[in-house]
């Protein structure tokens, strides 16, 4: 799985029909803290999930393994959406969550630009 933030959605007016109904999502890969972009963009289908821009998300990149997820073998798909991330904690002993700690210092580092 890889944790990306949906930069936008994805529009095509001619698609293959098995893509009918399903929201495509420009997903840009990024690191733990779940704003250094990590790697080239790309496109995930979203069925289920309902994500949009600015979303922190799983995405599930196997096409064998998305195509069981749609139930659908001649869909042309490699990447889906697989879940919206509320949090991630990694080391329980430092106390936060890696975003809440990137919260917290891009608070810090916003307070401080200020008072110049």
């Amino acid at each position: 799985m890889i944790l990306c933030r949906v930069t936008g959605d994805v529009y095509a007016t001619q698609k293959d029909r098995n893509l009918e109904g399903y929201r495509m999502l420009l997903c840009q890969p990024v690191e733990l803290d779940g704003e250094t972009a990590r790697g080239a963009s790309f496109i995930a289908l979203d069925r289920v999930v309902d994500a949009g821009p600015g979303d922190l998300i799983l995405v599930h990149k196997e096409g064998g393994g998305a195509r069981i997820m749609f139930g659908n073998e001649k869909i042309p798909i490699q990447t889906v959406v697989v879940a919206i991330v509320d949090d991630l904690e990694i080391d329980r002993r430092a106390g936060d969550s890696v975003i809440e700690q990137t919260r917290r210092a891009s608070a810090a580092e916003s307070s401080v630009g200020g008072d110049a």
